[in-house]
């Protein structure tokens, strides 16, 4: 394709529409910007969705942490009795507890 010869002042006018279109796309895209990074608006928007997911969140970490405390509390239950001398030792055990209650 052969080349077109353009003026100085051709060249220096597309320049100029460039710079001036330049401008415009960011101003658009600072908008865009402060739009899309705007915490509280998005916030607002979409504020049912957000107290869900916190409700959430909350539940699972509460259920969380209490889970770990029961783990951590957990008192050690002795081993079962093993043979028939246990077995009617601990039987006996709990039938004089039963009577003194």
């Amino acid at each position: 394709m052969a080349a077109q010869s353009r003026s100085p002042e051709e060249i220096r006018a597309s320049i100029e529409e460039n710079r001036a279109q330049l401008g415009q796309s960011l101003d658009r895209l600072r908008g865009e910007v402060v739009r899309l990074t705007d915490w509280r608006g998005q916030l607002r928007v979409h504020q049912q969705q957000a107290l869900v997911a916190a409700g959430v969140a909350g539940f699972v970490l509460g259920g969380g942490i209490a889970a770990f405390g029961g783990l951590a509390r957990r008192r050690r239950k002795p081993p079962p009795p093993q043979g028939w001398q246990q077995i009617l030792r601990v039987q006996v055990d709990e039938f004089i507890t039963a009577l003194r209650s």
